[in-house]
């Protein structure tokens, strides 16, 4: 009987030191498995921190390499720039060598005019060799009117009076609207090349927002191309500007531009008709001309305003 009692006791107790060993057990490997999983953690932590780190700095690298390389090709249109105007003076000076020759006198006055007496003796020393020497005037006139118009240089409003002077009417009109399209189409070209990069560099959100203006008239861009041509709200070296960043297809620009510049240069050119009684630009203009101007405009908008009456009739 003593001996089983202490059987059973030495049982109970070897059952005790079991479950505290598999206790100690489990325990033991809960902790190395929290170890682990802490080690895990951070191990995995730091490589998304590293990962985030090495994100970052080629964020930088990208960002900087864009800044550049945009550095880099605004210098290359700039000296580009500077290469098409100087090769423009080349021009302008070869024709120039192919003028007859003149005085001292007559010399001094062969430039680009500024004001109405500039222009009074340009006119008057051509004249001079107008008949004589046609081609070679007509010529100088077309080159210099478009070098003024590609790079945005005042003096081309005297140049469109002097056609009046010069040239018979309706080839003073032709020649004007001709050389006004054609320059600045070139000033589109060079502002596309040269200014559309900066623009949306300093400007991109006022950017985005004036293309959307565009595309949303984009259906009747050239009426409104023509309108801003024919009157004076904006001036037209900032539409020669303005219209590639913007994305104004370039032939409706130029399409825009001959027909849009015919009624200020209908009224500059019969100006000019009686240059020698001008004594300033402002003689120009008057309550014809200006009723002229005002007529022009509103027809240019009238297929508009039709349109959008039978669109909403219909509607």
């Amino acid at each position: 009987m003593a001996s089983a009692v202490v059987d059973t006791s030495d049982l109970a107790s070897r059952g005790r030191i079991l479950a505290n060993s598999e206790h100690n057990h489990l325990s033991n490997s809960f902790v190395n498995e929290a170890v682990v999983s802490n080690s895990n953690a951070n191990h995995m932590s730091s490589d998304s921190s590293n990962s985030m780190s090495k994100s970052k700095h080629s964020t930088n690298i990208s960002s900087s390499t864009k800044n550049q390389s945009t550095e880099t090709n605004s210098s290359r249109s700039f000296i580009i720039l500077g290469v098409l105007f100087f090769t423009s003076i080349l021009v302008m000076v070869f024709i120039y060598l192919r003028f007859p020759n003149m005085d001292l006198e007559e010399k001094q006055y062969i430039k680009v005019p500024q004001d109405i007496a500039d222009a009074k003796n340009l006119g008057r020393i051509l004249s001079r060799y107008k008949d004589k020497y046609f081609y070679q005037v007509l010529a100088g006139y077309f080159i210099v009117y478009i070098f003024l118009q590609s790079f945005a240089i005042p003096g081309s409003i005297f140049l469109s009076i002097l056609s009046g002077f010069l040239f018979s009417f309706p080839l003073a009109l032709f020649l004007v609207c001709l050389c006004s399209a054609v320059g600045a189409s070139f000033c589109y070209l060079i502002a596309d090349f040269v200014g559309h990069r900066l623009v949306e560099k300093y400007w991109p959100a006022r950017v985005a927002d004036w293309q959307a203006q565009v595309a949303s008239y984009r259906e009747h861009l050239l009426n409104y191309i023509i309108f801003l041509r024919i009157t004076p709200f904006l001036p037209n070296w900032f539409i020669n500007i303005a219209a590639p960043v913007i994305n104004v297809p370039l032939k409706l620009f130029f399409l825009g531009t001959f027909i849009g510049v015919g009624p200020p240069s209908f009224v500059a050119i019969q100006a000019g008709t009686t240059l020698h009684e001008l004594t300033s630009s402002s003689d120009t203009v008057s309550w014809t001309s200006i009723i002229i101007l005002t007529v022009f405009a509103c027809l240019s908008l009238l297929p508009v305003v039709l349109k959008r009456k039978l669109q909403r009739k219909f509607d």
